[in-house]
């Protein structure tokens, strides 16, 4: 376990859990708002790329395990990835739809926050989702984000996309 929240807990992802983040990632609601559902190798792929990131960069993305059950509920964390041209620290969140409107995402994005700002030292963090996604974009303002700028996302079909950045007080 890397953190806690006081209903979640945050893991990093390891090549075993496939069949915990599959059926989250290839859900049609789930991911609606990315480019198409997960294919089962799509679902290896990411997980491969947060384990690299753990030794490249020192964190990624984790598993998301609701406390009260055990049961995987999302994917959450931070990623060094390419943003409209810049690199940049990207604070990700997917939650599975059936755990939508409870507050989860914002309670593990809040600790992500904060252990990008007071263990990694980071100074700034953004978080990127498609215009019309406004549940993302909720989170990012409980958050204290700001929106900084629109534009068109090439990696997700050239969808008009926001931008939203928190530096580090």
């Amino acid at each position: 376990m890397i953190l806690e929240t006081s209903r979640t807990t945050l893991h990093r992802w390891t090549r075993d859990d496939v069949p915990l983040l599959h059926p989250i990632l290839s859900d049609p609601e789930t991911m609606r708002f990315w480019p198409h559902p997960f294919t089962l190798e799509d679902t290896r792929g990411w997980i491969e790329r947060n384990v690299a990131r753990y030794s490249t960069d020192g964190f990624g993305r984790m598993r998301l395990v609701l406390k009260e059950t055990g049961e995987t509920v999302g994917d959450c964390g931070l990623g060094v990835a390419q943003i409209n041209g810049r690199r940049e620290n990207d604070l990700g969140y997917i939650l599975h739809h059936p755990w939508w409107g409870r507050g989860l995402a914002i309670e593990a994005a809040r600790a992500c926050v904060e252990y990008g700002f007071a263990t990694l030292d980071l100074t700034r963090l953004v978080a990127n989702m498609a215009e019309d996604h406004l549940r993302s974009a909720h989170v990012a303002e409980q958050l204290g984000m700001r929106l900084e700028r629109r534009f068109l996302n090439a990696r997700n079909r050239n969808l008009p996309t926001r931008l939203y950045a928190l530096e580090k007080n």
